[in-house]
């Protein structure tokens, strides 16, 4: 990576890795808005299809901006490689064409994005591939489902939207020991609160769309990993299904990264606050937030975590008529299924991110009527506060 310091704190990681000046000397990374590149000579561009020589090729899969993405954000994560690709959901599906092949098993927290479980269920299955899900805090769960040909083991930590969290070093000691790879989608805390791959994880999967960019700006995804499983499993996926990121995003996503780690701390001291005001609200039933002592896995998210993140779930009187009147009321807040933007957004998990699975399965995932998401921006925490009282106090 480009004058890249090991001994380099995250902050400054976020902040400098990547950028190779070009002979204008730019102090700002540059977008290079091109679909190609130009060789010297025949050799030349032989010998960078062939892979015998470094160097852009297309912009499908090799281009600057992106490559500079790529490397800061493997910086921060602390992997060898990193793919960038066009949404969360491509760094998902291009990381199981890559890995999985037909026959394999693949053993799921049951507690993952909506979107996730309908790739899993309806798309990998077509290709024989086969999914189980169990608890995402049950460990002996996890390891009593583990088959000979179990491939993957998948979890989002903390979960959407309960904030449920999975033991990533237990899970990671699970996996080695059957011989399983461990992919941990960290979108919810990104490498400034969390970091997989320190925990024994395998591969770290990103929807960049989330907190990477932060003002809910592009779309973008992102695998990191180590150079064989990453750098040329997934990366050949998206050499040649062509999942890509586009420049100008992936230079939205670099401008992110700089203020990342003090835009995650913001967004967790604004959530905990708000959590700690809801636990006192009479028309509120439950707060899942890991920050609270109250939540089962406040120790873990100590050890896990270095803060809470900034998503607040909460479960309401009256069901989903309960929830859609304190969503209804709302003046200020975004009322929108994305999350990581500095403007607070709230959502009604049942019928939008989780609105494609079954009652069953909603039931099974513990997303009830009444469950009311806020991810938590970077407003005055009054401000916020006064919003949801409006509601609340209809209720």
């Amino acid at each position: 990576m480009t004058d890249f310091d090991e001994n380099w704190n995250l902050a400054t990681r976020a902040i400098r890795v990547g950028h190779e000046r070009t002979g204008e000397m730019e102090h700002s990374e540059p977008i290079f808005a091109t679909s190609s590149f130009v060789f010297g000579s025949a050799a030349e561009a032989a010998a960078r299809f062939a892979g015998d020589e470094p160097g852009n090729i297309y912009a499908r899969f090799t281009n600057p901006t992106v490559r500079a993405f790529e490397q800061r954000l493997a910086a921060m994560e602390g992997g060898d490689a990193c793919v960038a690709t066009a949404s969360g959901m491509s760094a998902i599906l291009a990381t199981c064409m890559g890995l999985m092949q037909q026959g394999d098993h693949l053993l799921s927290s049951r507690s993952i994005f909506g979107s996730t479980t309908v790739l899993f269920d309806k798309y990998l299955a077509r290709f024989g591939i086969e999914t189980t899900y169990v608890d995402l805090d049950d460990l002996a769960a996890w390891e009593s489902a583990i088959r000979p040909n179990t491939r993957l083991l998948f979890v989002e930590t903390p979960s959407n939207p309960l904030t449920t969290l999975g033991d990533i070093r237990a899970l990671a000691d699970l996996a080695e020991a059957r011989g399983c790879l461990l992919v941990v989608d960290n979108c919810f805390c990104t490498p400034a609160l969390q970091t997989p791959l320190q925990l024994g994880a395998h591969i770290v999967v990103h929807s960049a769309t989330k907190y990477i960019d932060g003002q809910g700006r592009a779309l973008g995804g992102a695998v990191v990993g180590d150079s064989r499983l990453v750098g040329e499993e997934v990366f050949g996926v998206l050499r040649t299904a062509g999942p890509t990121m586009s420049p100008f995003n992936a230079w939205i996503f670099l401008k992110g990264l700089e203020t990342l780690q003090l835009r995650m701390q913001a967004h967790s001291l604004a959530a905990g606050q708000l959590a700690a005001w809801l636990q006192t609200q009479p028309a509120v039933l439950r707060v899942h937030y890991p920050g609270l002592p109250s939540h089962p896995q406040y120790e873990l998210a100590r050890r896990q975590q270095t803060a809470p993140g900034g998503i607040v779930g909460f479960e309401v009187k009256g069901g989903r008529s309960g929830a859609w009147n304190l969503i209804d009321a709302t003046r200020m807040l975004s009322i929108t299924a994305n999350l990581g933007d500095a403007k607070t957004t709230i959502t009604h998990p049942a019928t939008t991110t989780h609105g494609r699975l079954s009652d069953a399965q909603r039931e099974q995932a513990g997303i009830s009527q009444g469950l009311v998401r806020v991810a938590v921006g970077l407003e005055d925490i009054a401000d916020i506060q006064a919003d949801l009282a409006r509601g609340l106090d209809a209720l």
